[in-house]
């Protein structure tokens, strides 16, 4: 008896092994059924299929994964796997991100469904990892299944590896796993439900497969970029265009190969020498290149496009990225050859062999694509209730938050979304309200992009799926239940998938950066606009706008009363296209790229500025309603009651919608409210602000070239300075470098006191040019501190005014404002911070104070003195006689002595003038007294410095000219510091 069950111990063991080692998933599948089998497990039973194991095996090998695993499972939030007790959840994808939700949930006692498309693993590309997901697969046993994952300091694994990891993990902890299954949509419980019938189920392909008739409770998406699921909007992020080239050469594990050294990532502004001798020698121009050693050799580059098409790889030069890197565009053979000359010469020729090894399709892997455009779901979760069933939609990984390859954040994001995915269901069987779940997980959601492995938690031991052990300073509150209530989704679904969603950008402001738009949008938007319109039939971007009438029409379609487009003739190309150029320029301040003349002449006119000229078009009128047929009437009718120029119309004009805001607290908009109201009262001295700011912008302009010119000089003197001291030995560098250290340090105050000019504006006594002219009143509002055009997507609105972004700023410091955080000064007509206009306020009341003080007691003075000239016009009014002459006698000494005793009093109350002159005159250039004494407490400490540090280079080195030098500072500093 013994000897059997030693016997079946070690066939278990043998059994266990294989499943342990298995190299793809249907091995992997096949070896887990057999061990099943002969133990005599359901993997079914999932709720007690882990014990059982555990028990029937208990070899040495086996008994060390229990403990990793059994560690795992004694966290607290699993309550013992009595969490999740009676949830069932199906899983869209097997990927690394949907297995690791699939384990979260298996320890929280779900019953777990994954189904997967495909049958094999097969992706060769490579995984950054950070530390925490490293410590996190070590803490599930990956050493057990992988021995020489992340050995040494080796912190990547190859994607198909990683998922044979946790498939295994998973199935041991009872996950179902199905593939060859593809998931279609979600199917709605049925209308008449009698006892309870059957919820929310899927359908699938094949359609009778029996996790099609699996009842669930949640469902998760982790099948990528192309998330089936239905109720989730994407946004795209995109930046300059970067084409990446990622190859997986077969690796042999022989003693030549494992010489060879990875690179963890070289970039061209670090070694320049190494790329410019790559471009050299073989004509490939890169900006990085990454080389890993897994199963297989893996390069990753990015390579420039003008490389690219002089080797052949790209055919066609297109501006639309798809079409640039469209299969049809790209020479597969060339590519080939591109890619393995680079990793050759990046591995100084010693890789023995570089064969490419195969992908699924059984073709060489190798891939190119643009990396810059990302996708993003605009939320992570969703509720569905239909005929009194409920189902929890969540997403994970790719389809939730594509990575940015550079950064190497797939994988870790995507687990930290796992977790917190997993930590929603656990809220939602607890029975908490939707509202608040779907609330809680937007809350962390808005982290996920920010995390890097800097700002995360560094005690990897207490992670567990609480984001309080992960997320310093979380704030699990910011979104509020009742900013999710679209995400709560009680009738029919409207479609909106990933796919057929429209793509959400950025809004563009055309004054600072071009637009992005692909020309195919701008093609399809340009038709859809102007089509309807008599002999316009926009085909392409470039010949069909050569007669004018479809720009023409294109502005006419939102602005009809610009232009009369049935008096337009056909033949008159020039005069049309001119028309066009001019009303956009004039209106909308879009400046043309040719004249009308050289473009009607019948040469194509270039595609590329045609489609920059056309795409400004787009984003200004994107989003603008459209006039009705009679709009042109009901404008004039209209102008009547209400001016162009007024605010209103404006807006009406110009409905561009504005960007999406977080909420802020209710406390805090209460208190705003309170502020704001107090403020609107203060805004009947409109015009006398708008003169004042008009003359105050044109102090500011005087005020940054004095800035810039201070800036040249400090970075003229501190590059003098350095540049004079690159010669010294090693003990004067060490103390040239110290001083430098203090000169660079006075000299950013200095640029820093410039930038923080706190000196009062002075008014122009020049008449401010007319709004009226400058700018046309049907388009935008006018900027209240520049007095330029300003649209509604760029604009912010306060005290009744209307200020661009950049312009919202405090007045004194020039620092940026925030809506509520602002005060207005209604008198100047001006913006400041608080601290700011509590001064201004202080200096303006005592001002007036000692100014009042002033005219109160020149007024008594002036009215009580008594002067030799007021008296004798006295005594010549009076009758002249004998009488008046003894008068006059006696009367002399008299007057005599009152003016010498007046005397002092006069100048008593003239020094009084002169002195609360003088303090008059202190308090309105306070500024600029400041500003004085600032500037030589800065400028002559300098000087101090930059002399004895030339007298001590001059004493310890050999005698040389400082006769450049001198003459350099006399002519700069020199001048400045008189000044």
């Amino acid at each position: 008896m013994m000897g059997e069950a030693e016997d079946e111990k070690n066939r278990t063991g043998r059994l266990f092994e294989n499943f342990v080692q298995a190299t793809d998933c249907k091995s992997t599948l096949q070896a887990f059924n057999i061990l099943c089998g002969s133990l005599e497990l359901d993997p079914l039973e999932h709720s007690s299929f882990y014990g059982s194991l555990k028990s029937s095996l208990t070899c040495w090998k086996a008994k060390a994964l229990w403990s990793k695993l059994d560690k795992r499972a004694s966290h607290k939030e699993y309550k013992k796997g009595r969490a999740c007790e009676g949830i069932k959840c199906l899983i869209i994808g097997g990927g690394p991100c949907g297995l690791r939700t699939a384990i979260e949930l298996a320890f929280l006692g779900a019953k777990v469904v994954v189904i997967e498309k495909r049958d094999t693993f097969s992706r060769n590309n490579v995984l950054h990892l950070w530390p925490y997901t490293i410590h996190d697969l070590r803490a599930l046993g990956a050493k057990k299944f992988y021995g020489k994952f992340c050995a040494g300091a080796i912190d990547h694994i190859s994607i198909r590896q990683l998922q044979l990891m946790l498939l295994k993990i998973a199935l041991i902890l009872g996950v179902e796993f199905h593939v060859n299954v593809e998931f279609v949509k979600l199917a709605e419980p049925p209308e008449d439900q009698e006892n309870e019938g059957p919820g929310w189920r899927a359908d699938i392909r094949p359609a009778d497969h029996p996790v099609a008739d699996f009842d669930f409770d949640v469902v998760v998406g982790a099948d990528g970029r192309r998330n089936s699921l239905e109720g989730f909007r994407r946004k795209e992020f995109r930046g300059k265009l970067a084409i990446a080239i990622t190859a997986n050469f077969t690796n042999r594990n022989t003693t030549a190969e494992a010489k060879v050294e990875e690179i963890s990532g070289v970039a061209f502004i670090f070694n320049q020498k190494f790329f410019q001798d790559l471009r050299q020698e073989t004509g490939i121009d890169l900006e990085n290149i990454v080389y890993y050693k897994d199963n297989t050799h893996y390069f990753v580059m990015t390579a420039k496009k003008q490389s690219l098409l002089d080797k052949g790889v790209i055919i066609h030069d297109y501006i639309d990225t798809e079409a640039l890197l469209n299969s049809e565009n790209v020479n597969q053979e060339a590519l080939l050859v591109y890619a393995r000359e680079a990793a050759d010469y990046a591995t100084h020729y010693q890789l023995p062999t570089l064969d490419y090894a195969m992908n699924h399709c059984a073709q060489p892997d190798v891939a190119m694509f643009d990396f810059t455009s990302m996708y993003a779901s605009e939320n992570a979760a969703l509720v569905r209730e239909r005929f009194g069933h409920s189902v929890l939609v969540a997403l994970v990984g790719d389809s939730l938050l594509e990575p940015f390859w550079p950064m190497g954040t797939g994988c870790a994001r995507g687990f930290l979304a796992a977790f917190d995915t997993a930590w929603m269901v656990k809220s939602w069987a607890q029975g908490r309200n939707p509202l608040e779940v779907l609330a809680e997980r937007e809350s962390l959601y808005r982290l996920l992009p920010q995390t890097t492995p800097e700002n995360i938690a560094k005690n990897f031991d207490l992670y567990t799926i609480d984001p309080g052990t992960r997320y310093p300073n979380l704030n699990s509150n910011c979104v509020r239940p009742h900013q999710v209530r679209n995400n709560y989704i009680c009738g029919e679904m409207k479609l909106c998938s990933l796919e057929r969603a429209s793509t959400i950008r950025r809004p563009v402001n055309l004054a600072r950066r071009e637009s992005e738009i692909r020309p195919g949008r701008l093609l399809t938007w340009c038709q859809k606009q102007t089509e309807g319109y008599r002999d316009v039939n926009v085909t392409d971007l470039t010949s069909c706008w050569s007669n004018g009438l479809a720009l023409c029409a294109l502005i006419h379609r939102f602005r009809p009363q610009l232009i009369d487009y049935d008096s337009l003739n056909e033949q008159d190309c020039a005069r049309n296209l001119q028309l066009a150029f001019d009303v956009a320029e004039k209106e909308f301040g879009i400046k043309p790229f040719i004249t009308g003349k050289e473009l009607a002449s019948g040469q194509e006119p270039d595609k590329s500025s045609m489609s920059i000229y056309l795409s400004k078009f787009y984003e200004l009128f994107r989003g603008t309603p459209l006039p009705p047929s009679d709009s042109k009437r009901d404008d004039d009718a209209n102008n009547e009651k209400c001016p162009s120029g007024s605010p209103k119309s404006v807006y009406k004009s110009l409905s561009l919608q504005p960007r999406k805001r977080i909420p802020k607290n209710d406390k805090k908009v209460e208190d705003t409210d309170a502020i704001s109201k107090r403020r609107r009262k203060l805004n009947y001295l409109e015009e006398t602000t708008k003169s004042y700011n008009q003359s105050s912008s044109v102090s500011s302009e005087g005020r940054e070239l004095k800035e810039n010119k201070v800036k040249f000089m400090a970075t003229q003197l501190l590059a003098k300075f350095e540049d004079s001291t690159a010669s010294c030995s090693l003990r004067r560098q060490r103390t040239v470098g110290k001083v430098s250290l203090r000169v660079g340090a006075r000299a950013d105050a200095l640029v820093t006191l410039y930038e923080n000019d706190h000196r009062p504006q002075t008014s122009s006594s020049g008449t401010p040019p007319s709004i009226k002219r400058e700018f046309p009143q049907t388009l935008g509002d006018v900027c209240h501190a520049c007095k330029k055009r300003v649209f509604v997507v760029e604009r912010l609105s306060a005290e009744g005014f209307h200020f661009h972004r950049e312009c919202f700023r405090c007045e004194t410091c020039r620092a940026p404002l925030r809506q509520g955080g602002h005060c207005f000064h209604s008198e100047e007509g001006k913006l400041y911070c608080k601290l700011h206009f509590a001064q201004r306020k202080s200096l303006v009341k005592n001002g007036r104070t000692e100014t009042l003080h002033t005219t109160c007691n020149d007024g008594s003075h002036h009215g009580s003195s008594w002067t030799p000239e007021s008296h004798e016009d006295h005594l010549q009014a009076e009758s002249a006689g004998i009488l008046s002459c003894v008068k006059r006698s006696l009367c002399w000494p008299l007057h005599v002595s009152q003016t010498v005793c007046a005397v002092p009093r006069r100048v008593c109350t003239w020094l009084h003038g002169k002195v609360s002159a003088a303090r008059v005159h202190l308090m309105d250039n306070a500024g600029d007294y400041a500003f004085l004494y600032e500037l030589l407490s800065v400028g002559l400490p300098l000087l101090a410095i930059l002399h004895e540090q030339l007298l001590q280079m001059y004493a310890e080195a050999e005698p040389f000219n400082l006769q450049p030098l001198q003459h350099w500072l006399e002519e700069h500093m020199g001048h400045w510091v008189l000044a």
